[in-house]
């Protein structure tokens, strides 16, 4: 049974940085795909990153630059590195992982979820 637990939310003010983990069990990160999302209040879930089991990344246009998503196959923990935060970037955080190849970065491509970890960034 694939369990994904995130932690590493909390609050920083405008230009500050915080790393996201996402600890995996059930699940092996170097063999399949994973990412973040992100919900903010009364928005839709957006992708943020993903990344695929030979390393390549993909990021939302919003975040290109500023994060970086990461994985630690030793530790099967996936990481999520953000930095010069702004206060949109405020809302849920949440892990996502796949079996096989990253096939997209849509909510639909990813069948296991972790419970989320909240982000605020204050201005």
């Amino acid at each position: 049974q694939v369990h994904l637990v995130e932690s590493g939310g909390g609050s920083v003010q405008s230009g500050g940085s915080l790393r996201l983990s996402c600890a995996a069990s059930g699940y092996t990160t170097s063999s399949n795909c994973m990412g973040w999302f992100r919900q903010a209040p009364g928005k839709e879930r957006e992708g943020v990153a993903i990344i695929d089991s030979y390393g390549s990344t993909s990021y939302a246009d919003s975040v290109k630059g500023r994060f970086t998503i990461s994985q630690d196959n030793a530790k099967n923990t996936l990481y999520l590195q953000m930095n010069s935060l702004k206060p949109e970037d405020t809302a849920m955080y949440y892990c996502a992982a796949a079996y096989g190849y990253c096939l997209g970065s849509s909510e639909a491509d990813f069948g296991y979820w972790g419970q989320g970890t909240q982000v605020t960034v204050s201005s």
